[in-house]
Formats: C-alpha cells, sequence, structure tokens
C-alpha cells in the first residue's frame, strides 16, 4: 500500500507540476501584437484626452495623487509618471506598481503593443499585468477609442521615472497567467441607443470594479454596483464604496440632477479643493476628475444604472482608524 501511495503521489506531483510549467510557459496566449500604425491626428489626441483623464481615468493611477487633499486630485506634472502601489494592506496578492506611461516609459511600445497592452492585459514581453489596470472592461470598448487614448498618451511630456517591477504573491504568480483573454471590441453605440451608450460609458468608466465587493480579488457579480468594497488608508482608516444601484439604500431615489451635480459640482470654477489631515475623511474617488466627464455621458450612466438590478445594501461608508 506504501508503494502505491508512493506512485499516486508522484503522479500528483508530476500533474501539478505539468501544468504550473504549462500555466507559466504557453500563457497567456491573446496572439501576437498586430502590425498597427495609429495616426496621432489632433482630434484623436483631444478625443484621448477627454477619456484618459475624465472617463477610463487612466491618470488617476499613471500620476502621483496628493491625499493631504480631498479625493487624492493628481500632481501637476506627473500625468503619466506611474508608481501607484498596489499591494498586500490593500488587500492585492502581491506588489504591483503602475507603469510609467509617459512617452519615457511606453517609446519602446510600438502602436499594436500598447493597443495589446490596453485591452488584453499582456505588455511587450509577453507577460500577465495583474488586473488592477481594468484591461477587461478597455477590450470591450471601441478600437477608436483605444486609438484615441495611445495618440493622446504620446502626446504628453516624457517623465524621467523609473517604476519597480510588479510582484506577485504564490500562487497567484501562475494564476495571473490565466486572466487575459483576447479583446472583444465593439463599436460606441450611438448617443440615440441610450441604454446601450450609457452601458458603454459605464464600462469604459470601470464603475462595476470599485462598486462591487470582491471575494480574493475578485468581484462578486452577483453584488454588482451594490457597493461596499473597502479601501483602507496608510493611517489604517477605511473607506467603503456607495451603493450606486437604483435601490432605494444606493440611488434609487437621485434624480438625473442630483445625479450629474454629484459630479459636476468639482468642476465649478468656485470649488476649493479641502485639505484632509491623516484620519479625517477622504475619497479615493477621482471625483476632480470625473468632474469633467461630458454632461451627456453622465446622463447617459445614470441611466443605464437605472436599469440594472437593485440590492439592499446599507453601508458604512467610512471608518476612522482607532489609533
Amino acid at each position: 500500500m506504501l508503494k502505491y501511495f508512493g506512485y499516486l503521489l508522484l503522479f500528483i506531483v508530476l500533474a501539478v507540476g505539468a501544468i504550473l510549467m504549462y500555466v507559466s510557459m504557453a500563457l497567456p496566449d491573446v496572439g501576437e501584437a498586430e502590425d498597427l500604425k495609429i495616426e496621432y491626428t489632433q482630434e484623436r489626441i483631444d478625443r484621448g484626452r477627454y477619456l484618459a483623464n475624465a472617463v477610463m481615468l487612466c491618470m488617476d493611477c499613471h500620476a502621483e495623487r496628493d491625499f493631504s487633499k480631498f479625493s487624492g486630485p493628481p500632481k501637476d506634472g506627473t500625468l503619466g509618471s506611474g508608481g501607484d502601489r498596489f499591494d498586500q494592506t490593500m488587500g492585492f496578492p502581491g506588489v504591483f506598481y503602475a507603469k510609467n506611461i509617459s512617452p519615457y516609459g511606453v517609446s519602446r511600445y510600438t502602436d499594436g503593443e500598447l493597443y495589446r497592452v490596453i485591452t488584453t492585459g499582456v505588455n511587450k514581453d509577453g507577460k500577465a499585468m495583474f488586473p488592477v489596470m481594468p484591461y477587461l472592461y478597455y477590450g470591450k470598448m471601441d478600437p477608436e477609442d483605444i486609438y484615441s487614448v495611445i495618440a493622446y498618451i504620446r502626446s504628453l511630456e516624457p517623465v524621467e521615472k523609473e517604476i519597480p517591477e510588479s510582484k506577485a504573491d504564490f500562487p497567484f504568480n501562475f494564476i495571473v497567467n490565466t486572466i487575459p483573454h483576447q479583446a472583444q471590441p465593439q463599436q460606441r453605440p450611438d448617443k440615440s441607443d441610450w441604454i446601450a451608450y450609457g452601458a458603454y460609458m459605464t464600462n469604459a468608466s470601470g464603475c462595476i470594479e470599485c462598486h462591487t465587493n470582491v471575494n480574493g480579488g475578485q468581484i462578486i457579480k452577483e453584488l454588482a454596483f451594490s457597493g461596499g468594497r473597502e479601501f483602507q488608508f496608510p493611517d489604517g482608516s477605511v473607506l467603503r464604496s456607495m451603493n450606486i444601484t437604483p435601490d432605494k439604500t444606493g440611488i434609487g431615489t437621485w434624480t438625473e440632477e442630483k445625479f450629474v451635480h454629484q459630479f459636476k459640482q468639482y468642476a465649478d470654477s468656485s470649488y476649493v479643493i479641502p485639505s484632509v489631515a491623516p484620519g479625517e475623511y477622504n475619497s479615493i474617488m477621482p471625483w476632480m476628475m470625473y468632474a469633467h466627464m461630458e454632461e451627456d455621458d453622465l446622463k447617459a450612466i445614470y441611466a443605464y444604472l437605472k436599469t440594472v438590478k437593485p440590492i439592499e445594501n446599507i453601508v458604512e461608508r467610512f471608518t476612522p482608524s482607532e489609533k
């Protein structure tokens, strides 16, 4: 019996080894980068600036944020520089850094390689990225919108800043290779199809990612948009995302006007961003960036959110540190 047990154990070890070898060497498998050359027109650069700063919020992570002020607005002169850190204290299975996407950081990438990494999470060297960058959502966007983002980041001022390599913990260093898949691009719906257009903009904005609770780092789809996901500040304070389903505990009683105002109030020329001391209420929601989203786009997002499943969830938004 010991002999047979030994054979079984050896078989298991070999099988696990074969699986790990396959996952580490054959995956991710999203195909080669397209031979793509984008024309960097002013129209594309302007559209990309809007998307990267007010919708997709590339600059939310790929810039330095000043959390001594409410909502952590990006610091001047840091757009594209990267360096934002996501680690175990935030519930991530490893230490991950936002890359430098200014021309200094992406000059060695072709347009096709940039398109692939944005839409599939596979970098120039064929390595899988942790989906803290929501490439799974970007891969569902209109290629023309992604081209515009690429044109825009090519136009940024180069920022000479070296970023540490990201490192996933075991066993996620193997699991991460199974996440990327080929992009599933769709055409941006016409605004006349209000709900479909709102769904497209909601996906591009990644609302579901922060406003849905997680299990093992993965969002729980059955709880989509119901809030409650925890984000810990360095001082130990905990912020929880708001329920944005059309339930009365979410935005069920909100009018379109209130929803739009919630964003646009921060774009008012008279608004002064307040300073926030450690331990005081703050938000990771990049209000100062979303505030510049076009009103029609905000209205479309509101219209779409009113169609999602209402989920009752009363969220305690903020718990100060006990220190």
